[in-house]
């Protein structure tokens, strides 16, 4: 039996709450994360997605204008987290990609937030919490495919 509206509703509310303080947390367990917008680790995740990207493309995926994406790959290409290189297809553009610098900042924070998440499971939930959060994790990436 499905449930109420109601009670969808007060879900999605209480899920966003928790996302959203669990996601500040995180960010301000890695020292490293603190030195970069929430923009620029997002492209630089993106950059480790696809390798290689137009600055315009990532502007589009990141819904912002190509003038601020051209300030924010300024930022990154002054902390010497991205290169930049001309097509091999079309010399008048530059491919935008990670760095051997970016890439390490990445695995960094990456490695900075798994090991307080790490530590904060261990030390607050029982072996039936983890186990629940397992189950969890199904449904919760559900909801990313959504658009």
């Amino acid at each position: 039996m499905p449930s109420p509206p109601q009670h969808d509703q007060e879900l999605s509310t209480e899920l966003r709450t928790v996302v959203t303080r669990l996601i500040k947390k995180l960010r301000t367990q890695s020292p490293t994360h603190a030195k970069l917008s929430l923009t620029e680790r997002s492209v630089i995740k993106l950059l480790d997605k696809q390798k290689e990207m137009l600055p315009n493309e990532i502007a589009k995926m990141e819904k912002v204008t190509t003038q601020s994406m051209s300030q924010i790959l300024n930022h990154l290409l002054a902390l010497g987290y991205i290169t930049r290189n001309p097509s091999k297809i079309d010399k008048r553009k530059v491919l935008i990609s990670l760095s051997e610098t970016g890439e390490a900042i990445l695995h960094a924070v990456r490695n900075e937030v798994d090991e307080w998440l790490t530590k904060a499971i261990q030390e607050t939930c029982s072996t039936e919490d983890k186990a629940i959060l397992r189950q969890a994790l199904v449904p919760l990436s559900k909801l990313l495919e959504v658009d």
